[in-house]
Formats: structure tokens, C-alpha cells, sequence
């Protein structure tokens, strides 16, 4: 069975899901094992939220979105393989090369080749972020210890106190804007630190072998919720957006999209929170709730997928991977993959950079990353064979990516309510994990969180394992 499109009838069930990406659909999974009737709205024509893949002319399948998955993120691997979905291990071999104050070096250590005092100072940032990370309560980071004075600060300001080398402070503002998709102002210290605790620390979080770009999914990760809703067949409802939640705090609730009503006992919204303050609620949310899901603001971020005719950077003795200081693309992956002897490059762009491209056609935006990766590694690299990006913050259904982020003074005071039912509604959604928070794992386990939720409020079964 296939998921359905909408067609306009009423329906009564025991849980609806609101968002068929990989949360959503864990949750619907598990509760469904529970013995509940549940259904899946999305307003999209496909499953996956921030997972999607992407095909070039010639064939070969790449992602547009989330892809990478690693040591520690045993739930993701743990799915991937019950699915029958094989990963394997991404291309790390050669020199990596870093662009700073106009200059090209090239390296093969965590610092991309940064040398001499700015590294043993961004060195010591790291043990220090993660040693101070590691302080931090994942499961309630308004308890932490000093957590009202780090959240009283930006990260940047925290930063400025505990580095003081002007090169590795800069690197370290472009390590973070690749894996958060904001600058280091546009949050707390407090979220910085559990956002990198929850991926077990920023050492872990920017490692390619023995971290978080470890492997890739056979196929890509939009597979996994492909794979589940397809188990779930007529279950998920494709092309309904959800309007309205009425009636949580009383005994039945109502969903109301742009096709239909369903009432149900309880509602699971597994959304960003940003998208979740675009539906109506009546009465409304309490007003802790209200601030937290408007004030969790999405990274911004456009990814740009670049197929060559063949891996002309492996031929050099590079590994594909660039970061720099000095350019709009940030980030550089070799991307190639198993089922293709092309060379695919992944390039980033994040956070103001991200934004200074908004105003930009596609087209543009194409020339600008190419000419960037030209710099990097050549006239080899200004031939490629497609190009292929997705401007996270353009989509209308999720409105930025990777995760969400908290501004100074918000996890204090209005944290708790990011995972916090308030009546018949559950949140799931990779901004409301405590572990791998914002990545596809983190997602996968909020989903499990919400399920037990519900399901230990349902006279139904125990939930089905699915070890």
C-alpha cells in the first residue's frame, strides 16, 4: 500500500500525526505497533520533512537534505538496517584544504591544515567547549548549572571570553556556522553547549571518520521515511495541511486541513517549530508554548549538490573536503557515491551568507558556488555536469534547516515547554531531542519519546518492540 492523496471526508481515530518526516513517522510506527488507529497528515506531496532526494540527468540519486550519519547515532543505524538499508563509508582520503586571509593550505588534521599557535588554540577551544558541553543537563538545560548566566550571553560573547587568538576564533566561527546554519551571535551559549552535548561535543559533531559525516545511506536517507510510510500505507495522507488543532484541552480533539476534520484522542505535532506557529489553535496555546515554538528560529542554509565527470580532486591527492573563511560556499564534501563513477561535489552555504543569497536567482546562486569552488580546486571545477541546490529557507513546509536555535534569555524561561504536552497535544521533532538534537537521529528518538507518551496514556498494548 502507498500513501494516499487527500480526498475530502471526515475521519475519526485514536492519534493523528501532524508531519510525515522521520519523526512523525517513528511515532506513527510505534504507536500503530501499539494497537492504536492512527493517521499521518502532511501538506507536502512526499514523506521525508527535511530528507529528500534528488536525481541528476544522468541518473545517479543524491540528497537535497539531511544525509549523514555516524558513530553514537545507534537509532538512525538501528532503523537503516531494519529497513534493509545499507550505508557505507564517505571518501576521507588526501589532503582537506582551508582558505583563510587569502591564503590556501593544505592539511590532514581536524584543523583542515590551520597550524602554529591558532591551532593549539583551537584546540583548546574544543576541549573546552565540550568539557563545559558536557556540564549541561540534555534532558533539562534550564537546570544546568550557571545555564542563567549562559544564557544571558551569546555564544559569540562567550567565546570572545575564552579565545583570544583572532585566527582560530575566526575558524571556530566557521566550524559552527557549518554545523548550526547561524552565526554565533544569533544564539545562546547555553544552546550552543547542549546543542554540541547532545551530539556528544564539537569534536565529535565536525569529524568525518569516527563522527558525525562518517556514512551515508545506500540510496539516501529519504529512504528511511519512504520505507516506514510505505509499511504504514494508507495511513499517511499526502497534500493535507493542517489548518487548525481544536479542542485540545478537552477530551477529544480536532485536526482540521485543507481537506477534511479528523478527531481524535491525541494529536502529535512533528513539525519544526517554526511551521507549528503557522497553524491556528483553539483556545489558544498557553503562552510559554507559544514563545518557545515562535522563538525557535531555523538555520539557514542552501545546499548545492555538483556532479562532475569524474573525481578530478582524488587524481590531485585531495579529499574533496574545504572549508573557508574567505569565500559564500563554507564547506566542501567529496559526495560521490557507490552506484556512480562521477565526481559529486557538496557544497554549503550558511548562515548570513545563506541569506545574502535569498535575493539571488537559482541560476546566480549556481555561478556564485561554482565560481567558488573554481577558487578552491581550479579550472576543473568550473565545468561540471548539473548542478542541483536546495534553499532550505525557500521551502515552503519547512522554512530553513538544519534545526532550530534559541537566542539569549529563551531556554531559561520558556525551554521547557519545547517537549512539554500541553492537553491532548505531543511534539516531537528533532528540535525537542536530547540526544543528537537537530539531526535525523535526534528526530527518530523524539519520535520514540512521543509514542511512549501516548501510548502509556492508551488503554492499547505496550509498544511494540522493534529491536
Amino acid at each position: 500500500m502507498t500513501p494516499l492523496h487527500a480526498t475530502a471526508s471526515d475521519l475519526t481515530c485514536d492519534v493523528v500525526v501532524v508531519g510525515a518526516g522521520i519523526a512523525g513517522l517513528t511515532a506513527a510506527e510505534r504507536l500503530v505497533g501499539a494497537g492504536l488507529d492512527v493517521r499521518v497528515v502532511e501538506a507536502r506531496d512526499r514523506v521525508g520533512g527535511r530528507t529528500e532526494g534528488g536525481e541528476f540527468a544522468s541518473g545517479t540519486v543524491i540528497e537535497l537534505g539531511g544525509q549523514w550519519v555516524g558513530p553514537t547515532q545507534d537509532e538512525v543505524l538501528a532503523l537503516a538496517a531494519r529497513l534493509g538499508l545499507e550505508t557505507f563509508t564517505v571518501y576521507d582520503e588526501g589532503a582537506s584544504l582551508l582558505f583563510a586571509d587569502g591564503g590556501r593550505t593544505e592539511g590532514e588534521d581536524d584543523a583542515f591544515g590551520l597550524g602554529g599557535e591558532a591551532a593549539r588554540a583551537f584546540a583548546d577551544l574544543v576541549e573546552l567547549i565540550d568539557r563545559t558541553a558536557a556540564t549541561i543537563d540534555r534532558e533539562a538545560p534550564w537546570d544546568s548549572a550557571d545555564a542563567v548566566h549562559l544564557d544571558r550571553m551569546t555564544a559569540a560573547q562567550w567565546l570572545d571570553v575564552h579565545c583570544g587568538h583572532a585566527d582560530a576564533r575566526a575558524f571556530m566561527d566557521t566550524m559552527l556556522a557549518s554545523i548550526l546554519a547561524a552565526d554565533a551571535d544569533e544564539y545562546s551559549a547555553l544552546h550552543l553547549l547542549f546543542y554540541l552535548g547532545s551530539g556528544g561535543g564539537l569534536h565529535r559533531m565536525m569529524l568525518t571518520i569516527g563522527g558525525a559525516q562518517e556514512s551515508r545511506v545506500r540510496g539516501g536517507t529519504h529512504q528511511l521515511s519512504e520505507r516506514l510510510a510505505e509499511a504504514l500505507g494508507d495511513r499517511v495522507l499526502l497534500d493535507e495541511e493542517v489548518l487548525r488543532i481544536s479542542g485540545w484541552d478537552a477530551e477529544v480533539a480536532a485536526v482540521t486541513t485543507s481537506h477534511r476534520t479528523l478527531r481524535c484522542d491525541r494529536v502529535v505535532v512533528a513539525v519544526p517549530p517554526t511551521m507549528a506557529t503557522r497553524m491556528s489553535y483553539d483556545p489558544p496555546l498557553p503562552a510559554g508554548r507559544d514563545i518557545a515554538q515562535s522563538h525557535m528560529m531555523p538555520g539557514s542554509v542552501l545546499k548545492f549538490q555538483i556532479e562532475y565527470p569524474r573525481p578530478f580532486w582524488r587524481e590531485e591527492g585531495l579529499s574533496g573536503t574545504v572549508m573557508s573563511l574567505d569565500h559564500g560556499v563554507s564547506l566542501v564534501y567529496d559526495n560521490c557515491v557507490p552506484d556512480s563513477d562521477a565526481g559529486i561535489l557538496v557544497a554549503f552555504v550558511e548562515g548570513a551568507h545563506a541569506r545574502a543569497l535569498h535575493t539571488l536567482d537559482d541560476q546566480e546562486r549556481d555561478r556564485r558556488v561554482i565560481d567558488d569552488l573554481t577558487a578552491f580546486f581550479g579550472d576543473a571545477a568550473a565545468r561540471p555536469t548539473e548542478v542541483l541546490q536546495r534553499n532550505w529557507s525557500e521551502e515552503q513546509y519547512t522554512r530553513g534547516c538544519y534545526g532550530g536555535r534559541f537566542a539569549t534569555g529563551l531556554w531559561t524561561t520558556v525551554g521547557a515547554h519545547l517537549a512539554a504536552p500541553c492537553g491532548l497535544i505531543h511534539w516531537a521533532g528533532a528540535e525537542t531531542a536530547a540526544v543528537w538534537n537537530g539531526y535525523i537521529d535526534g528526530a527518530i528518538r523524539s519520535g520514540q519519546r512521543v509514542a511512549a507518551e501516548v501510548a502509556a496514556l492508551s488503554p492499547a498494548a505496550p509498544t511494540t518492540s522493534y529491536r
